[in-house]
């Protein structure tokens, strides 16, 4: 990890310092002994708050309710969610339940419906069963160790919960920062990824942390893709609630950049984790690009490559068929001059110069038959750099989601 930034092991939201989670079941997805699908967090504090949310022209209402909360400007407390059912395309009353939920949430909570973010993932066209999400809010306990619960509750087809903790040293502060995700399908995101939550105890700006989180996004989150498809309902939030007596964290200084690099490593690990876990997964699938004349060019470049079907097929049968990155880097429109590109796979040079180099194709199968693969793109014509994350493409994807609703 980047200096000054140490892994929590175990780490999760509650990591961070004044946060209490915990998530039930209340019986809107199909139940099992280990099932949740209601979750809470709540700050013992007010909390400086920012938020990222889906450019689909189809949204659902929760997105809509929490932008109009986060343009108030008032302090959020906490948030609620719910997993099996995505509150989407269901007309007005799906922005009547959002709000019911934010009022249900606050009630068992303490804390007024505008401190509250809300929060739906699952089937799309389905309204939401708010007896259920009531009994289930009463129900919830909330504890300093409940993070685990609310990672559980916000699951769909995920098979795990993704946790991630840090602690940052700020000037000597050490400051957490802690967060909770899901995504397993329909990822491909045009801001974060399905539901992310972030909390820390770090004291910071809210215009700078509403400044800094979209560019942490546009090289963590944004840089996953799955299976092309974008939600709804994606959501990337930041609660701060100071609690580690930090100086209030501003823009421009030593303290900005030290926090910035320490929530950017969380949304990294988080996109890691869902990536791993994607429908059907088999492989970590890593695309670095380096030396791209520009920012945006060595991003599109690595997610063009790392969301291409026949390149994530290839991953699944260890297939070095390396002419297929040739491919997509070159539709992706970021500059590209052939006779500069290296290209390298899990370390061992397959290209220089733009000229293939003889490599033993056996000993390079072997190695994208491990759980990770790794495509290194050197475009050699700037300084500029990027990773993608995503997954190989199997035959359960598709099992998966050919019976989602059945």
């Amino acid at each position: 990890m980047p200096g000054g930034i140490s892994k929590v092991d175990g780490g999760t939201i509650t990591t961070a310092r004044g946060f209490r989670a915990g998530g039930t079941y209340a019986g809107i997805k199909t139940y099992s002994d280990d099932k949740m699908d209601v979750g809470m967090l709540l700050s013992d504090t007010p909390c400086a708050a920012a938020g990222v949310f889906t450019k689909s022209s189809i949204v659902s209402p929760s997105v809509t309710v929490n932008r109009e909360t986060l343009a108030g400007g008032q302090p959020i407390r906490g948030l609620v969610v719910n997993s099996g059912i995505a509150n989407a395309g269901v007309g007005e009353q799906g922005y009547i339940d959002a709000k019911d939920m934010a009022v249900i949430a606050a009630g068992s909570l303490g804390v007024k419906p505008e401190e509250v973010l809300v929060f739906s993932t699952g089937v799309i066209g389905v309204e939401l069963p708010m007896t259920l999400i009531r009994s289930g809010v009463e129900q919830i306990e909330l504890s300093e160790d409940g993070g685990n619960p609310l990672a559980r509750a916000m699951m769909t087809t995920d098979t795990h919960p993704k946790e991630v903790g840090v602690t940052v040293d700020i000037s000597g502060t050490e400051v957490q920062i802690g967060g909770v995700a899901k995504g397993s399908g329909m990822i491909h995101p045009n801001m974060a990824t399905m539901l992310c939550f972030v909390a820390t105890d770090a004291a910071i700006d809210q215009g700078l942390l509403r400044q800094m989180l979209p560019e942490v996004a546009d090289y963590s989150l944004n840089m996953l893709t799955v299976d092309g498809d974008s939600s709804t309902n994606d959501s990337l939030v930041v609660l701060a609630n100071g609690a580690a007596g930090n100086p209030v964290i501003t823009a421009g200084t030593p303290e900005a950049e030290a926090f910035k690099a320490g929530l950017l490593e969380v949304c990294v690990q988080l996109t890691r984790l869902l990536a791993r876990d994607g429908e059907g997964a088999t492989h970590l699938l890593v695309v670095e690009v380096t030396g791209a004349r520009t920012s945006e060019d060595a991003r599109v470049a690595a997610r063009t490559i790392c969301s291409s079907l026949l390149v994530k097929s290839a991953v699944y049968g260890a297939d070095p068929n390396w002419g297929r990155l040739l491919a997509a880097l070159g539709r992706s429109q970021a500059e590209a001059v052939e006779e500069k590109i290296d290209l390298f796979i899990n370390g061992v040079c397959i290209m220089e110069a733009g000229r293939p180099i003889p490599f033993h194709r056996d000993a390079v199968v072997a190695l994208m038959r491990g759980d990770e693969v790794t495509f290194r793109i050197a475009l050699n014509l700037g300084d500029e750099n990027a990773t993608a994350w995503g997954c190989d493409l199997t035959e359960e994807y598709v099992v998966i989601n050919s019976a989602y609703t059945t």
